[in-house]
C-alpha cells in the first residue's frame, strides 16, 4: 500500500525458508521488489487523482478503502472459507480489529492522501518511510526501552535527510507547503499505528494478514461512507478516473500485498526487507517523467540518507530481536 508495510512486510511473513536456494531467493527478492514498486507506482496515480483530478479525498476514501475491502473478503473466503469470519469470536478481538481500521488503516490513508493532494507523492512517501523511525521512538517513550546505538545514528541520519529532501538545504524555506508537511508527518505517525495495531490479532490470535487486511479495509470503509457516502456527490466518471481508481486498488494494495506475501516463501524476511527502498525511489522517478516534478541535488541526497536511516535501523534491531518483536 504505502511505505507503512515496510514493517508490516516482515511482521506478516509466511514462511522462512532456512534452506532456501540462491535460485529461490533471488525469486523471492524478485517478486518482493516488484510488490514495492506497484506501491510506489500508486502513489504517483494517487497524486494525479488528488491534483489533476480534482477529487475528495471523502468520496475518494469512501470508494478505495470499501471497494478494496470487498474484493479483499472475497480473496479470504475463497481462501480461508468461514475462517474469514473468526476475527470477530471475542470481543477483544473485535477492539483491535476497530482500532486498526479507524486509526491505523483509516488515519493513514486519509493523512497520506492529503499529504499529496497538498504537497506532492515523492515527499509524501518520503515522510511516510520513517514509519519505522516512528515505531521506535513510540516504543521508546511509552515503553522506556534503552534505544540502541543504531537508532541513534539512524534517528540522526534521517533527521538530516528529511531536512535536506523538504529544504532544498536551505533552512528558510520549504520544499512542499508546510500543512502538506505536518499531514506527511501525520501519515508517518498513523502508518506506524497502522504496523503495530494488526500485531495481536496476527501473533496473538494467528489470523490470516489478508483477512485482517481485508476486514480493516472494509470497516475503515463503512467510517468513510459515514461521512461521504460513494454514490452521493460522485464526481464525473471519466475513463481517467475509473483506470486511476482501478491502479490505486489493484496496484496499489490487492497485487502488492499478495505478490510480498509470495516473495516470503522464498526469501527470508530480513533479505526481502533490503528492497523496500525501491518504492521511493519509483515514485520520484515516475514523477519525475510524468508529473514534471523538479527535484534538486539536496533533495535526491536527503531522500537516500532516509532510506539508508531506515536501513541501518532495521538491521540494527534485526540483530537482537525476533521479527514480530523487533520494536514491540
Amino acid at each position: 500500500m504505502h511505505t507503512a508495510v515496510v514493517w508490516e512486510r516482515k511482521d506478516y511473513q509466511g514462511l522462512e525458508n532456512s534452506k532456501a536456494t540462491t535460485e529461490n531467493v533471488m525469486k523471492g527478492i524478485f517478486w518482493a521488489t516488484m510488490a514495492s514498486a506497484m506501491w510506489g507506482i500508486s502513489g504517483t496515480v494517487l497524486q494525479f487523482i488528488s491534483q489533476s483530478q480534482d477529487i475528495p479525498a471523502s468520496w475518494f476514501l469512501s470508494t478505495r478503502t470499501m471497494g478494496t475491502g470487498i474484493v479483499l473478503l472475497v480473496v479470504s473466503l475463497v481462501m480461508y472459507g468461514k475462517k474469514t469470519f473468526a476475527v470477530f469470536r471475542s470481543g477483544r478481538e473485535i477492539m483491535w480489529l476497530l482500532t486498526y481500521a479507524i486509526f491505523g488503516l483509516g488515519a493513514n490513508l486519509l493523512t497520506f492522501y492529503i499529504a499529496v493532494q497538498t504537497g506532492n507523492a515523492a515527499a509524501a512517501t518520503i515522510l511516510q518511510y520513517l514509519s519505522p523511525l516512528f515505531i521506535v521512538v513510540g516504543s521508546l517513550v511509552f515503553k522506556h526501552d534503552r534505544p540502541l546505538r543504531s537508532d541513534l545514528i539512524a534517528f540522526v541520519v534521517a533527521m538530516v535527510g528529511v531536512f535536506l529532501a523538504i529544504t532544498r538545504g536551505h533552512i528558510s524555506q520549504l520544499a512542499i507547503p508546510l500543512n502538506s508537511l505536518l499531514w506527511g508527518i501525520g501519515s508517518g505517525i498513523t502508518a506506524a499505528c497502522y504496523v503495530v495495531l494488526p500485531r495481536p490479532l496476527v501473533k496473538d490470535e494467528g489470523h490470516a494478514p489478508i483477512v485482517v487486511l481485508g476486514w480493516g479495509m472494509f470497516l475503515s470503509g463503512i467510517v468513510f461512507n459515514l461521512y461521504h457516502p460513494f454514490f452521493l456527490n460522485t464526481p464525473p466518471i471519466t475513463g481517467g478516473l475509473v483506470a486511476s481508481m482501478s491502479t490505486v486498488i489493484l496496484v496499489g494494495t490487492i497485487l502488492p500485498f499478495s505478490l510480498v506475501l509470495y516473495s516470503t516463501h522464498f526469501a527470508p524476511s530480513d533479505v526481502i526487507s533490503i528492497v523496500d527502498a525501491t518504492q521511493p525511489v519509483m515514485t520520484f522517478i515516475l514523477s519525475i517523467i510524468f508529473l514534471s516534478l523538479k527535484i534538486t541535488v539536496a533533495e535526491v541526497i536527503g531522500s537516500v540518507l532516509v532510506v539508508v536511516a531506515i536501513y541501518l535501523l532495521q538491521r540494527g534491531r534485526r540483530k537482537i530481536e525476533t521479527p514480530f518483536d523487533e520494536v514491540s
